[in-house]
């Protein structure tokens, strides 16, 4: 932590036989370190006997003029110590006292007396301390939270103002039941989780101090109706990760938007006793929808809402070239797209050629590896990848066509050929038998020689 901010409220002059002050406001956050400044000309401080002191705890470190130091017991303990002079600066004429760890009790008068030929100097600071805590740090979702801001020594007047995430807090905000200008109570949700900070306004001048809140619960999905992208055909896995320590009971993932909500008992993703995550082994179009994480832990149950989409890769020829288009299930938080070629030499090697932009492009040239990022307001919201194999296919597309059209004619004139001598097989067919038909008494006369003849072969036989 480091120091808020300092302001020279005033410098007092009271000039007296031998002596002088200045008084110097600083304010600093709890936690933080501080430089009390105590300056003066080397050839004027030299040798001179300097005592720092707070008006309620005495002497804090002192060095005579021979160089001996001394440190008050209120600030030394266990062989450390939060105060020092650093004694490289001693040259310099700066008697600096720095504070390290910065504590609520810190707060107050401090005086540095600088001793020199009978003549005093006194320079004091006025040291307040301003602290921000939150009590519980961590709660539980519904549980009362407590935040407290303190400015010590305090300012008559001063005015202090509540942020959360730099967004100001007022007794509208949600979750917020009392507010009473240093002091709130709110009940923790998701929406209280992040930096709360106090500002104390004192005319223009404005000091702040902050303090981190976390609430238990589940952590993943972060918030509800959160959208998830999966790629359609790989792998998944479905978060229900709740904050460590926890270990709910009853959990479950499953889909809502059914008309009976599908239980998921895929392989969890995770042993530990809060990560209820589960597996999609492989991603369907079905898989798209609503799904909700639950789980009962101190006796109330904790539901988590989100959504799955599927993403996808739509290829289709045109006019010689390959178009790819990038198509989701759920394309409302998407504001652009980014394709990125990947491909390999025959040793392996990978190159990635310029990105491509836009739902929709056309590839002629570029077989290999193709991926689709899809763009959200906050950056990349996840990628499909798909394998382009058409390369061949279009490069041989004109030369394959010549082949092709050749192949079609030889096969067309093969049939013509067979067809056209069947019809002459037919005509010849035809026409014997139509001169037959011109002689029938011939024909009947052939028949007649061709019967006697075998009469006379079966009678042969029989002799």
């Amino acid at each position: 932590m480091m120091l808020v901010e300092s302001v020279i409220c005033g410098v007092i002059f009271l000039l007296t036989k031998g002596a002088r002050c200045e008084v110097t406001e600083l304010i600093a956050e709890a936690g933080s370190q501080v430089v009390l400044p105590c300056k003066c000309e080397a050839s004027q401080c030299d040798p001179a006997a300097i005592t720092w002191g707070k008006d309620d705890k005495g002497t804090v470190w002192r060095k005579q003029s021979s160089g001996l130091q001394y440190w008050g017991s209120n600030w030394f303990g266990k062989g450390d110590t939060r105060v020092r002079c650093p004694h490289s600066e001693f040259a310099k004429g700066d008697y600096s006292l720095q504070i390290n760890g910065l504590k609520e009790e810190d707060g107050g008068l401090y005086t540095c007396k600088v001793e020199l030929r009978g003549h005093v100097t006194n320079r004091k600071v006025m040291l307040r301390v301003l602290q921000v805590s939150i009590s519980p740090s961590a709660p539980m979702w519904g549980e009362l939270v407590s935040a407290q801001c303190t400015l010590t020594p305090r300012i008559d007047g001063a005015v202090v103002q509540w942020m959360l995430n730099s967004y100001p807090v007022g007794p509208n905000t949600a979750g917020v039941t009392n507010l009473n200008e240093g002091r709130l109570t709110a009940k923790a949700a998701d929406k209280l989780a992040g930096t709360w900070t106090c500002s104390v306004h004192k005319s223009k001048n404005v000091w702040k101090a902050s303090v981190e809140l976390s609430v238990k619960g589940i952590i993943q999905p972060p918030k509800d109706d959160t959208k998830l992208y999966a790629a359609l055909g790989s792998p998944f896995t479905m978060p229900c990760v709740f904050s460590p320590g926890i270990s709910p009971t009853r959990t479950l993932v499953e889909k809502l938007n059914r008309r009976i909500p599908q239980v998921f008992n895929n392989r969890s993703a995770s042993s530990s006793s809060w990560d209820k995550s589960i597996i999609i082994q492989e991603v369907v179009p079905e898989n798209e929808g609503k799904y909700t994480c639950t789980g009962i832990t101190k006796g109330q149950r904790l539901t988590r809402t989100m959504h799955l989409v599927v993403a996808k890769i739509v290829m289709s020829k045109k006019k010689g070239s390959m178009m790819l288009s990038c198509q989701l299930s759920d394309s409302s938080e998407v504001t652009g797209y980014e394709w990125v070629h990947v491909s390999y030499d025959i040793n392996g090697t990978e190159s990635v050629r310029p990105i491509l932009r836009g739902q929709t492009v056309s590839v002629k040239e570029s077989g290999g590896e193709w991926m689709c990022r899809y763009i959200g307001k906050n950056g990349v919201l996840g990628n499909v990848t798909t394998q382009v194999h058409f390369m061949a296919g279009l490069s041989g597309e004109k030369s394959s066509g010549v082949s092709s059209n050749t192949g079609t004619v030889v096969g067309l004139s093969f049939l013509l050929v067979i067809l056209l001598l069947i019809l002459a097989q037919m005509y010849k067919n035809h026409q014997r038998r139509k001169r037959i038909l011109q002689y029938p008494a011939l024909e009947t006369i052939v028949h007649a020689v061709s019967n006697e003849r075998e009469e006379r072969e079966k009678n042969r036989v029989k002799e």
